[in-house]
């Protein structure tokens, strides 16, 4: 599963791609059907990479990641809307060390809510590319969402540069 690059904002519903990065925030887009554009400024908004999200465990935290496998093989997920003793049996099923008294009913709906949403999308059943290759040296993960900032940086010095219009004074009479 390959969950690099969603994110989830902060007071904002859904999941969301994170296209490139500026000096500000992140250029966001929605992995709805509307395909809508957001620009997620670092100062004001929260966001958080499914890829290192974790539940709480009674022994150790369980990778949201290893939760969205086992939903996967469950047999069935129960709508995000569903009360919350129904929510806590599937979550007693897929994840049986999650610590109960920690994780609660809306954290299980919103878990529940990014599956629906990520499940028929082909990153989903794409290979970790950190698991797949080995990760180069020195490169941090952070780095990899700045790549295309870097390329369209590098096409824009190498493009001509546009003439400017000539300033025209003009004379006092």
């Amino acid at each position: 599963m390959n969950l690099q690059g969603i994110v989830a904002v902060s007071g904002k519903p859904g999941l969301w791609r994170a296209l490139a990065q500026n000096k500000t925030g992140y250029i966001l887009e929605s992995l709805d059907a509307q395909k809508t554009k957001l620009v997620a400024n670092l100062s004001t908004a929260k966001l958080a990479a499914l890829h290192e999200i974790t539940i709480f465990g009674l022994d150790d935290d369980i990778k949201l990641i290893d939760v969205f496998e086992r939903m996967k093989t469950s047999s069935g997920v129960p709508d995000n809307k569903a009360d919350g003793k129904k929510l806590r049996d599937f979550f007693r099923e897929i994840s049986p060390d999650h610590d109960e008294e920690k994780v609660y009913a809306s954290d299980m709906k919103k878990i529940i809510n990014w599956y629906q949403i990520l499940k028929d999308l082909p990153l989903f059943s794409e290979q970790d590319p950190a698991t797949a290759a080995p990760v180069a040296e020195g490169v941090p993960v952070a780095e990899e969402v700045a790549k295309p900032v870097e390329a369209t940086a590098k096409a824009e010095e190498a493009a001509p540069a546009k003439p400017k219009a000539k300033k025209t004074a003009a004379k006092k009479a």
